[in-house]
């Protein structure tokens, strides 16, 4: 991979740009909050070759939306759940819709 292939990649919600410690600092968070999703599975950060934890941006809006429940009062675990519900019902409000499209149209969904 070139210098320039990386900098395109910078554009990529996916691509795991961010350190533990700048990931932490951009959501306001500790490096503990951090392990701690990640120990509960909310979220599993990409290890670069020495093993250190690198976050993507779609990684730290899940992790910023962590902290803005447990700063609500909210237990670590019990955020970490209602983040896994959230967004289990916006994937089946999605393919609800593609499935009403289909109908209205008369053509079948697509596959995903």
């Amino acid at each position: 991979m070139t210098a320039d292939d990386s900098y395109d990649r910078l554009d990529d919600d996916d691509y795991p740009a961010y350190t533990m410690g700048r990931a932490a600092e951009m959501i306001g968070a500790t490096q503990g909050f951090l392990r701690a999703i990640g120990e509960a599975r909310l979220i599993t950060p990409l290890r670069s070759e020495g093993g250190h934890r690198r976050y993507s941006r779609y990684q730290l809006r899940i992790a910023a939306r962590a902290r803005e429940l447990v700063d609500q009062g909210t237990p670590i675990e019990a955020a970490c759940r209602i983040i896994i519900l959230e967004d289990q019902l916006e994937e089946a409000q999605r393919i609800n819709a593609e499935y009403r499209r289909a109908a209205e149209s008369g053509t079948p969904p697509e596959k995903a």
